[in-house]
């Protein structure tokens, strides 16, 4: 089995007795011999929340999520509870006269289960507050809940036994004698309720499988030299077991085969508890003496593979399940409902089983044989009945175009071509010198190795090229001609020149291990960290073009089209179907995502992004009428916008670039065609741009149909149009801009009516100090008002000419001031200048 393990956390600590997976967020909780309860983000690494439980070990702590609990028992006797966001001690109580060992969580009910060296097992419901005891005859290790009947669950113990328990019972189902030769560590259930099997680990240094139907063990696992700690299937799809022993290591067994993977030591001592991430992301944390590990084992990325019919095959674990999206385009309103980022809903149906773990799925170019790699082995079946064609032994596998021919790695420097199911006498030249990675398939065979990519004629088995380079995967275009070399940071695009290589074999010119030079000639490297296997590294797909015909998928070689989409979680790419005008993508789940991709779209971006107007002009006419506000928004971000206004049917994209391209007409016709009061904003936008053309009477019109009283003001003092200010003032009052319309009126030289606005709007004091010197018959309605308020002190204060004991303090020529105000009430000094004279033929 090909298995990548990856370390996300290493994290140095006390002594880690029990560790467990918070199910939503990104944590673990250690409970440590110390007596402290630590909880990790296992994506930073950081210690989120740390808890001093006790004065002696924690020995067990599992997280109680649905109550924001965790629980833990200790050496002290004591079980105890605690909110993990509050850090608010929920219980502590003595529930066992003697260490508390482990413990388990009910996954539905309010259930505790507690095993202790007094040799009993106690139930405990927070929200009763009853207990149930039942008994081993002597120290409990480990209690697991059965997850296909959770009325049932199973104890290990030191009397060498596992017994099987009801819930609603004191007395045991029944006992199994798991190890003859040592105490019971461990036992765990396998996660698939269809499967009927536990395993058990003991101080014999064993793992034992049983069959809890038959009561029998079915298998034992050797390999440990010390007492197996635990032992756990991962599930998930993936085959594993995973254990863990007081000799400081971690080992990987195959489920199925029970053969030995991999052994893992990380200098850590003695490993002496395990959680499993149960979300599916197939991440395990392992305690040992001297801290704690995060491992991811597997990979995210589903296994699976579609031709170009759309017929879609992919693994769970070992079953295969298929599923047809053709089907989807003979439904066409299915197919008119999907928009951009929905979910398909697509039922995967089972198709069969494989003898082996799969590691890739392939079908061949024409889609009549599928090919399951894994476990060292490959298997071709028919994909219609799921039948045995052909197998081997085999660590990587390639189609050639043909679908009658394909290559096999065996190890690591032995490669055999098939043709028709018969192995071809002809060896490929340099095979056994170089180490290879992986095979790849296409018009060439290719192999990659450390450092090194190699093509192969499948005719003749000649070098065609041999190319120094770090890579990951070749991705060929489907015309044949051009292939992508994809790195960790950078892929190359490369042209395969078929003639010049013939032409070179034609001349008779001895070709070595390093093959035709004239074969490839590089097209591009492209240093980005997107890598063109429909892998989302920044969760996003980008669309690229190779060549002029644009067959997809394909990637551009000087410039891309643009992200389709952002996304949350990582997304794979699946496949493009033309007839259905869309791109598939999966996530790890398998779930379906569409996005509307149309080859007439992409053509058309093709000739825009080589400048080839003439042709994109007449590729125009295929672009459907959906797409053509996407494709106006494409040439806008490459500056045609005049373009842009053409194809576009979108009216707001439309006024957006009639603005930007000075297009006054078609904006003006744009803002009166929308609806109040929505059109605000665009006569606005209209009023400004005329604004700055020097084009007034249009700025005129557009900022009063706008209700745009600041502009209009500004406009008509600049003006100076008397009109104009009336009526800007007039709007201005009547909604409430009262500062405006007291400025128009003060242009306008009418002090009275300004006086008046002061007055109307409670503005007395301002009023008076107006009034002094513009309307002296204005300051007597301060006064009053005063009066009127109950403020008659204040109001004798203010001198009035009106009052017989005032009269000497208005003796300069009092009668001459109201004369005059009497002559120039009403009359504006402002606004004498012809505006039609400015404003021209552009007055409205």
């Amino acid at each position: 089995m090909l298995l990548e393990v990856h370390k996300k956390l290493q994290a140095r600590s006390d002594r880690v007795k029990s560790v467990d997976f918070h199910p939503t967020e990104p944590w673990v909780i250690a409970g440590l011999y110390n007596g402290s309860v630590n909880i990790y983000n296992h994506i930073t690494g950081a210690v989120v929340k740390t808890f001093e439980v006790a004065q002696v070990p924690v020995r067990c702590v599992r997280f109680i999520a649905r109550k924001n609990w965790f629980v833990a028992g200790s050496d002290d006797f004591q079980l105890r509870a605690f909110n993990y966001n509050t850090h608010e001690k929920v219980t502590a109580f003595e529930a066992h006269p003697d260490y508390i060992r482990c413990l388990a969580v009910h996954p539905t009910l309010s259930l505790v289960f507690t095993g202790s060296d007094d040799m009993t097992i106690k139930s405990w419901d927070w929200e009763k507050g009853w207990k149930n005891t039942v008994g081993h005859t002597h120290y409990i290790m480990n209690i697991a809940i059965n997850p296909k009947d959770p009325q049932t669950f199973a104890s290990s113990c030191l009397d060498k036994t596992v017994k099987v328990w009801s819930i609603t019972s004191p007395s045991p189902n029944f006992t199994l004698d798991a190890h003859e030769r040592g105490g019971v560590n461990y036992v765990e259930y396998h996660p698939d309720p269809h499967k009927p099997y536990i395993l058990t680990t003991g101080d014999d240094r064993t793992i034992r499988v049983w069959d809890l139907l038959s009561k029998s063990c079915i298998q034992t696992l050797e390999g440990h030299t010390s007492n197996v700690s635990w032992a756990i299937y991962v599930g998930g799809g993936l085959p594993l077991i995973v254990s863990g022993s007081e000799d400081g290591t971690i080992k990987l067994w195959n489920a199925g085969t029970y053969r030995l993977e991999n052994t893992l030591s990380y200098g850590m001592e003695r490993v002496w508890c395990v959680g499993l991430n149960k979300n599916g992301a197939n991440e395990v944390a392992v305690g040992f003496d001297d801290g704690l590990v995060v491992l991811k084992l597997g990979k995210d990325e589903p296994t699976y593979s579609m031709d170009s019919t759309g017929k879609l095959i992919s693994a769970k674990g070992t079953e295969i399940q298929t599923a047809n999206l053709a089907l989807l385009y003979e439904e066409g309103s299915i197919m008119e409902s999907l928009t951009d980022g929905s979910r398909v809903g697509l039922s995967l149906k089972e198709l069969g089983a494989t003898e082996v773990y799969p590691n890739s799925i392939q079908h061949s170019p024409n889609g009549r044989f599928v090919t399951v790699v894994g476990d060292g082995e490959y298997i071709i079946y028919t994909p219609i009945a799921w039948r045995n064609k052909a197998f081997g032994q085999g660590a990587s596998f390639a189609w050639a175009e043909d679908s009658n021919t394909y290559a096999v790695l065996e190890g690591k420097l032995k490669v055999r071509v098939w043709r028709n199911f018969k192995e071809k006498k002809e060896a490929l030249k340099g095979v056994g010198g170089w180490s290879v990675e992986s095979l790849h398939g296409g018009p060439l065979l290719c192999a990659r190795g450390n450092g090194f990519v190699v093509f192969w004629d499948w005719e003749t088995g000649e070098i065609v090229r041999r190319i120094d380079v770090e890579s990951k995967n070749i991705y060929w275009s489907t015309s044949g001609t051009l292939v992508a070399i994809a790195s960790d940071d950078s892929y190359y695009i490369l042209r395969f020149d078929r003639a010049a290589y013939k032409a070179a074999l034609d001349s008779g010119v001895t070709i070595g291990d390093e093959g035709c030079e004239e074969a490839f000639e590089i097209v591009t490297e492209i240093s980005e960290t997107r890598s063109p296997d429909g892998k989302m590294d920044r969760r996003m797909l980008y669309l690229y073009n190779l060549d002029e015909s644009v067959e997809l998928p394909a990637w551009h070689a000087d410039e891309y089209s643009g992200p389709i989409r952002k996304h949350v979680r990582p997304l794979y790419l699946l496949g493009y179907i033309p007839s259905h005008n869309r791109v598939y993508l999966v996530d790890r789940d398998m779930s379906v995502i569409v996005y509307n991709l149309s080859l007439a779209v992409v053509e058309y971006q093709t000739a825009i992004l080589q400048r080839d107007l003439v042709t994109a002009a007449e590729l125009l006419a295929a672009v459907p009428e959906l797409e053509r506000n996407k494709v106006a928004r494409f040439l806008e971000a490459q500056d045609l916008k005049s373009l842009a206004l053409q194809v576009t049917n979108d009216p707001e994209h439309k006024f957006e670039l009639a603005i930007a391209l000075d297009e006054l007409d078609l904006a003006l016709s744009l803002a009166e065609a929308t609806p109040s009061p929505e059109n605000e904003i665009k006569w606005k936008m209209v009023g400004d741009t005329a604004l700055s053309r020097w084009k007034f009477g249009l700025a005129r019109e557009c900022y009063r149909k706008a209700g745009d009283i600041s502009a209009s003001f500004l406009l008509e003092s600049a003006l100076g149009d008397k009109n104009g200010l009336r009526k800007t003032a007039k709007d201005a009052t009547g909604k409430g801009l009262n500062n405006i319309a007291f400025a128009a009126l003060w242009q306008l030289g009418d002090p009275r009516n300004a006086v008046d606005l002061l007055l109307e709007t409670d503005r007395k004091a301002e009023a008076a100090l107006l009034a002094r010197t513009r309307v002296p018959k204005a300051l007597q309605s301060w006064r009053i008002e005063l009066e009127s308020k109950g403020k008659s002190k204040t109001a004798g204060l203010l001198a009035d000419p009106g009052r017989g004991q005032d009269a000497e303090l208005f003796q300069e020529r009092w009668d001459t001031a109201l004369a005059r105000e009497e002559q120039v009430y009403g009359k504006s000094t402002n606004g004498m200048m012809d505006v039609g004279t400015v404003l021209g033929g552009d007055s409205p």
